[in-house]
C-alpha cells in the first residue's frame, strides 16, 4: 500500500500524540557552545517537520526532515539527528535510523532558516515477519546533537523488533 493512503491518519496521529506524547515533544535541551561561539540549536528552538515531497525507489520512501529555527537567535547543527519510530502509546519501535551520506558540515541557522536531513523509510513489508513484526507507527522522534528531541506525527508501517534497519538518516545540511 502506498504511503499516500496513510495521509488521513496523520491528523489522527497528531491528535492522539497531543495527549499521549506531548511532554516529550516539548523537551528543551540546554545549548552548548559551538566552536565559533554560536550556540548549538536546542529542541526548544526548532520546529521539526517532514517536507511534503516524497519520492521512493526500491521499497524505500525518502523525505526531507526539516529543522526550522524559530528562536530569534542564530544557532548551529552538525552531525545527524537521532531518528526513531514511535508507537501510539509512545514507546520506540524497532532500531534507530542508521546513518548514510558523507561528511557532516556545520550548519548555521539564522532565525527563520531551515536545515534538512534526508530520511529514508523502508517498507516494513520488505522484511521477514519474524525479523520485523510489522506494526503501525504514530510518529518519528528526532533527537538533536545538543540533546532533547521533537516528535513529528507521521503514520506508517514500521518494524517493532530491533534488528532490521528500516530507517536511514543523512547528516544535517542547508536547505
Amino acid at each position: 500500500m502506498s504511503r499516500s493512503h496513510f495521509v488521513p491518519w496523520r491528523l489522527l496521529a497528531g491528535a492522539l500524540l497531543a495527549g499521549a506524547l506531548a511532554p516529550a515533544a516539548l523537551a528543551v535541551a540546554t545549548s552548548a557552545p559551538a566552536a565559533a561561539g554560536t550556540p548549538r540549536c536546542s529542541a526548544g528552538s526548532l520546529d521539526v517537520w517532514l517536507a511534503p515531497t516524497e519520492n521512493g525507489t526500491a521499497g524505500t520512501i525518502y523525505y526531507e526532515l526539516d529543522f526550522t529555527n524559530f528562536s530569534g537567535l542564530r544557532c548551529t547543527l552538525q552531525g545527524y539527528p537521532g531518528v526513531t519510530a514511535r508507537a501510539f502509546a509512545g514507546g520506540q519501535l524497532g532500531s534507530p535510523a542508521r546513518h548514510f551520506g558523507g561528511a557532516a558540515p556545520l550548519v548555521t541557522l539564522a532565525p527563520g532558516a531551515t536545515a534538512t536531513a534526508s530520511l529514508g523509510i523502508v517498507e516494513a513489508g520488505n522484511f521477514p515477519s519474524s525479523a520485523c513484526h510489522e506494526v503501525t507507527a504514530a510518529a518519528l522522534s528526532a533527537a538533536l546533537p545538543a540533546g532533547g528531541s521533537r516528535l513529528v506525527p507521521d503514520v506508517f508501517q514500521a518494524c517493532s523488533h530491533a534488528g532490521p534497519s528500516y530507517l536511514t538518516i543523512a547528516p544535517f545540511h542547508h536547505q
